[in-house]
């Protein structure tokens, strides 16, 4: 393939506005077209005004933002992109629109020209199987806002020439972009690796676990994740979210990992989207998102002395060590005494279970997550079995609060919230690397890059330990048995082995 030195896009929407300034900027010369004129000089406008922004917060030299806006060439003709080494269309997701774009540009732009596709969605294949060269068409996947988003994945259909992606891969390091390779299935990397913190999410609302705003601190104050899962559906808009997840449960012929929920169907149809509604699954006042304050933990006039069960030696380590630290009464005895707050760890099992396999007294009993720690000053996660009374329940959460920092009780659940959502994204990262979507290398950059995890998922694995990742699995699959929890053979073997996850 020829260097790529003319670009031209095809929509000039947010999308193809974005793709159009990083391409301007890196020196390229850019055909922008569109059906509607309006929508032209609006970009034009736009992109005029960006650049200036930029050149005031001192980002852009005034030379470089007047050369990328004398790079722009606006075109009200789809001839007008004859001279063009590359296309890129950012149009309506659909795939009929996009093939016979697709072969009426193949009558105007030269024979070794790449046509790329922005489709977030739709199959490469698909698309190519509508031109007489299906060899030069890829995928080109940017996200919202692209001048900020540095990651863009690069598809190869299944008929795709593999030196039309290297140089679309070379491009996107020319405009400032980190390129991940990918094959053509369904929600390529990003979308397919992030249905595990919604999809979950999703799941322990639905059986009445914890709370929206429960949830989303507990993966951020806990976890360590920018955004929980309700407030990401809420900026992204489930008008955007719930198709997504529809179509990937759906073109992967209804896999139990990726099953959606029918809270986001319900809210769809009541028009509930997020914060571009002003109400999602939180209201929002003049854009600010209103959430109730937390109850304080409650205040115990003495607290009882704990026992905490040794079935799981390391994680009673930490929990003993955290209470000593904090001047609590811990009992050392092979069991309980009969005065005792019984405290259980449970990994993917809930509470009832760790109970009743334990052989402790449920009405006492309350369980802690210690998947991450226990830090100082970090969120804790406790539950309790449907027995637990509340004398027992308040004084658990007074001790785990008592050096200040925030504690969320929740419902009885196999794997917590953290467990079992952290588990479900490494699982499902796990898979796309058994399948041979993209590298273990690439799945952890673009999850890094384009939703923002504190690590990418298969680093994630392996800091908490692919053996512990699995036995979460595998024990929510005995408590629940529901396959959505199945562990991927790349995670299972890996775990065996005592291998990185990123290991190929």
């Amino acid at each position: 393939m020829k260097q790529i030195n003319n670009v031209g896009i095809v929509g000039a929407g947010a999308m193809g506005r974005g793709i159009a300034q990083i391409a301007a900027q890196a020196g390229l010369r850019v055909y922008l077209y569109d059906t509607a004129q309006a929508a032209l000089a609006s970009a034009r406008d736009t992109l005029q005004q960006t650049w200036d922004k930029l050149v005031q917060k001192g980002k852009l030299e005034a030379s470089q933002a007047g050369a990328a806006l004398e790079a722009l060439v606006l075109c009200e003709d789809l001839a007008q992109l004859r001279e063009c080494d590359l296309v890129i269309e950012a149009i309506v997701e659909r795939l009929d629109v996009k093939q016979n774009l697709f072969r009426q540009l193949e009558d105007i732009v030269a024979a070794d020209c790449i046509l790329a596709s922005n489709t977030s969605s739709l199959s490469i294949t698909a698309i190519a199987s509508a031109c007489g060269r299906p060899s030069r068409v890829a995928g080109y996947h940017f996200f919202n806002p692209v001048p900020l988003m540095k990651v863009v994945e690069v598809i190869d259909g299944l008929r795709s020439d593999p030196a039309a992606g290297d140089a679309l891969a070379d491009l996107a390091r020319r405009m400032g972009h980190t390129p991940v390779r990918a094959k053509d299935m369904p929600g390529f990397i990003v979308n397919h690796a992030g249905r595990g913190l919604n999809t979950e999410g999703l799941r322990v609302l639905q059986e009445g676990v914890a709370s929206c705003a429960q949830v989303d601190a507990i993966m951020t104050e806990q976890a360590g994740f920018r955004m929980g899962p309700f407030e990401l559906m809420d900026l992204t808009g489930l008008d955007v979210s719930h198709p997504v997840m529809e179509s990937i449960y759906r073109q992967f012929f209804d896999e139990p990992r990726f099953r959606p929920s029918p809270l986001t169907s319900v809210r769809l149809a009541g028009g509930l989207l997020g914060r571009k509604t002003g109400q999602g699954f939180y209201a929002y006042v003049d854009g600010k998102k209103q959430v109730e304050p937390e109850t304080p933990p409650p205040k115990v006039a003495e607290l009882p002395e704990v026992w905490v069960s040794p079935a799981r030696p390391e994680a009673r380590a930490v929990v003993v060590e955290l209470l000593l630290g904090m001047g609590a009464r811990v009992q050392d005895g092979a069991q309980p005494g009969e005065d005792a707050l019984i405290v259980v760890t449970p990994c993917g099992e809930d509470a009832t279970t760790a109970a009743c396999d334990q052989g402790v007294d449920a009405r006492r009993t309350i369980a802690v997550d210690t998947l991450h720690g226990l830090p100082a000053g970090r969120r804790r996660t406790l539950m309790a079995t449907p027995l637990t009374e509340p004398r027992w329940r308040d004084a658990a959460a007074a001790q785990f609060a008592a050096d200040g920092a925030p504690v969320t009780m929740i419902q009885d659940s196999p794997g917590f919230v953290a467990q079992r959502i952290v588990a479900t994204i490494v699982n499902i990262a796990c898979e796309i690397a058994q399948q041979g979507i993209a590298t273990p290398e690439d799945i952890d950059r673009a999850v890094t890059l384009g939703l923002g995890y504190p690590k990418g998922p298969l680093a994630l694995g392996d800091a908490l330990g692919a053996a512990r990742i699995v036995e979460i699995l595998r024990n929510i699959v005995r408590v629940t048995g529901d396959m959505r929890y199945r562990p991927s053979l790349w995670l299972q073997r890996r775990a065996q082995l005592g291998m990185s996850l990123l290991a190929r």
